[in-house]
């Protein structure tokens, strides 16, 4: 990772600044749909900062800079950021958040710009307002587009396709009759889907223009007469239009902001009563992430109710065909996986081949190409080596990378985008010999896999509540990692998925876990500078069989899905109690078992998996 000199950007943008009368301009990392990964013509923040993770928001004023990102990225922004730039760490003590560090720079009545396309506003106004500053202002065109200039990249225009129902598993026509059952719930007079993935989820289409995620940039709306996509129509592939047939109307992807105008004044109002003002007998209904342009558009707070979006819910619930998708895409992934991890142990140690980080990478995707419904990778693999292992979302660069060292530690957090599922696995391997130290984390990390893998909780328990779990045995060495322990995941969509997930975000404490819900179990440790350590398995909600049903309610538990085994070598069996190593022992026999027939013509693989999921001894009682 080298770091970008971005004086000339800035200066560009600081007299673009001053020609619209605002002394702090803001940048998030989002696209107008709030995207987390986003397409290369969207890479704002990464082109005026130079610092290139997912997540972050930076704001220059006319002589400072400042990005703001999580724990997840300290060590990335540390060695991309130039001088220009002050990291603030977020979630550390005594930091301000981006917004507040936005609040102070706008003392003494100090514009603040932003592109309202790109940006939810609600909590930054006040805050604003608090410390003295003017106002937010809502600059139309993007101030940084204008400095990027013609070296900015296209926008996207990939083909929009059907997704079969024998991988969707239910027909979108149902989907947005049960949408109608939720507006009419809420006494709405329709939403406006902002979230690319809650488009494509809900009328059963995919797409390419973001990569690693089979989303289009489209808006949608939703009355209870009426379902329009917004999308240019020259993207869609000729089985779309009959696929959607009378039930949906298509309208070019701009005319969302004038449909709803036209939607917000359509609005029928109440008749003023004394002392109030008239005010509309129903509201529009938008997500709390959509942005502060559509907001505007359809009449700002007085006719807009923001809420978590009722599509993000229904989505997260996968249905029995995609449940079903998923395990059977995670054997084909967990093969694959295998079948690369034997290669790279003997392209290393036997034949003293010298691989780096990238050609790892590379060879993983060609396996994985080769399985059945294969799309494409779900994000850039991190394929790290030593030290780099400990940048928690390390991307290695062709050209610029590492050679795989056989003698320290090796990451390899990956995934795949397959027709019936989305894969994230991650496992780290050491192709020498260990330390203690790194056997220890380790075998601690894998303690925490197996404690969430092993939960039983009542319903209405949500992700919050269950984080301490796989952080307790690091807790009792004084240790640590600072990121989620788990993620929702898409079915066919974006590995990363709202709004369930288990950590420490305030977010996971609003929604309880369900059954049907898809997740990551992935806590990790990392020493900056030596080595980093994560394990990651999907596993997937389902009820519990239990003795006892307290309250006479369901009680919850999960099932893994991933099927890799876990390194043998890296496992201090000392350190582990007996009924951690039965599920260990029970994980091996069901990868072995599930794997093993794609390599009966592999003996260099069929022997790495006997070794790996041979079992540990377990502890015998006396109970005499």
């Amino acid at each position: 990772m080298e770091t970008v000199n971005t004086t000339e950007r800035l200066r560009n943008l600081r007299r673009l600044m001053k020609e619209n009368n605002v002394h702090v301009y803001i940048v998030p990392s989002e696209d107008s749909h709030q995207s987390e990964y986003i397409a290369p013509c969207d890479a704002r923040r990464e082109f005026i900062s130079g610092f290139s993770g997912s997540a972050g928001t930076a704001v220059i004023t006319r002589d400072k800079a400042a990005l703001a990102t999580d724990g997840r990225y300290f060590n990335q922004a540390s060695k991309q950021l130039d001088s220009n730039w002050h990291l603030l760490k977020q979630g550390l003590e005594d930091v301000p958040t981006w917004q507040e560090w936005t609040a102070e720079q706008s003392e003494g009545h100090k514009a603040v710009g932003v592109d309202p396309t790109v940006i939810t506003a609600r909590e930054l106004t006040d805050k604003i307002k608090k410390k003295g500053g003017a106002q937010l202002v809502g600059i139309t065109k993007n101030l940084v587009d204008l400095a990027w200039g013609d070296e900015r990249p296209p926008r996207p225009h990939e083909k929009v396709s059907v997704l079969d129902i024998k991988y969707a598993g239910k027909m979108f026509e149902e989907k947005i009759a049960d949408l109608r059952k939720e507006l009419d719930k809420k006494r709405s007079a329709g939403l406006i889907i902002s979230m690319l993935d809650e488009v494509a989820w809900l009328f059963n289409l995919r797409g390419k223009d973001i990569p690693y995620n089979p989303v289009f940039f489209s808006y949608a709306a939703v009355t209870p007469t009426t379902a329009t996509l917004y999308i240019d129509e020259s993207k869609l592939n000729t089985d779309v239009v009959p696929h959607l047939g009378d039930e949906v109307r298509i309208r070019p992807y701009e005319a969302v902001f004038q449909d709803a105008e036209t939607f917000g004044a359509s609005l029928e109002m109440e008749a003023p009563t004394e002392g109030k003002p008239p005010a509309p007998k129903q509201k529009f209904l938008i997500s709390t992430k959509a942005s502060w342009a559509l907001s505007l558009n359809l009449g700002g707070e007085e006719k807009v109710e923001e809420l978590r979006s009722p599509i993000g819910d229904a989505k997260a619930i996968k249905n029995t065909t995609e449940l079903e998708g998923m395990r059977a895409c995670h054997i084909r992934d967990g093969a694959s996986l295998s079948e690369y991890f034997a290669w790279l142990e003997e392209e290393l140690t036997v034949k003293g081949t010298k691989l780096d980080e990238v050609q790892g990478a590379d060879k993983l995707e060609e396996i994985r190409s080769k399985r059945d419904h294969f799309v494409g990778l779900s994000f850039d693999t991190i394929s790290s080596t030593g030290p780099n292992a400990a940048v928690i979302h390390y991307k290695p660069e062709r050209g610029n990378c590492s050679t795989i060292d056989p003698t320290a530690l090796y990451l390899c957090d990956s995934g795949a985008q397959y027709l019936d599922g989305t894969t994230d696995t991650t496992r780290t391997l050491h192709f020498g010999e260990p330390t203690d130290m790194e056997r220890k984390a380790y075998t601690l990390v894998l303690q925490g896999v197996i404690a969430i893998d092993r939960a039983v909780f009542p319903k209405g328990t949500s992700g919050f509540a269950l984080d301490t779990l796989a952080r307790q045995f690091l807790w009792r060495e004084g240790l640590d990692y600072r990121h989620g322990t788990g993620h929702g995941v898409g079915s066919y969509l974006n590995v990363h998925e709202g709004p369930i997930g288990i950590g420490t975000r305030v977010q996971y404490s609003e929604v309880p876990l369900s059954v049907g819900n898809v997740l990551s179990d992935e806590p990790g440790y990392y020493e900056d500078g030596d080595f980093g350590i994560r394990i990651e398995n999907m596993i997937m909600a389902k009820e519990a069989k239990t003795n006892h049903r307290f309250g006479d309610k369901p009680w919850l538990g999960f099932e893994h899905v991933t099927m890799v085994p876990m390194c043998r070598k890296l496992i201090d069996e000392k350190l582990l109690t007996q009924e951690e190593r039965t599920w260990l022992n029970e994980y091996h026999r069901e990868v072995y078992d599930k794997t093993k027939g794609f390599f009966e013509e592999d003996k260099r693989t069929m022997k790495w998996l006997e070794r790996e999921t041979s079992p540990i001894h377990v502890i015998e009682l006396n109970l005499n």
